[in-house]
C-alpha cells in the first residue's frame, strides 16, 4: 500500500512501537520487592489483604488510583506517530 512519503511497513512499525511502548509503560510501573505497610505517598496504612492480593505494593488504594488517572493522560499521547497521523 502506497503511503505517500512513508516508507513500506511504516504503519505497521508505528502500531508495533505503540504496542512495545505500552508494554514497557505497564511492565515498569509492576510493583516489585517486598509490599510497604504504608502508602509511599500518603503514609495511610495499607490494607493486608491488599499487600497479599498485590505483592510489592507501594501505595495505597487512593493514591494508586490518582497514579493511575496521570498515566491514563499520559498515554493518549502517540509520541512516535507521524505529523499526518495525528492529524486525523
Amino acid at each position: 500500500m502506497a503511503g505517500g512519503w512513508t516508507n513500506d511497513g511504516a504503519v505497521q512499525e508505528q502500531i508495533d512501537n505503540s504496542i512495545e511502548d505500552a508494554i514497557q509503560r505497564a511492565r515498569s510501573q509492576l510493583p516489585r520487592g517486598e509490599s510497604r505497610r504504608d502508602c509511599e505517598e500518603c503514609g495511610a496504612p495499607i490494607p493486608q489483604a491488599r499487600r497479599e492480593a498485590i505483592p510489592g505494593v507501594q501505595l495505597c488504594i487512593a493514591c494508586q488510583s490518582e497514579h493511575d488517572k496521570e498515566q491514563t493522560a499520559f498515554s493518549l499521547y502517540n509520541r512516535r506517530a507521524s505529523k499526518d497521523s495525528q492529524l486525523r
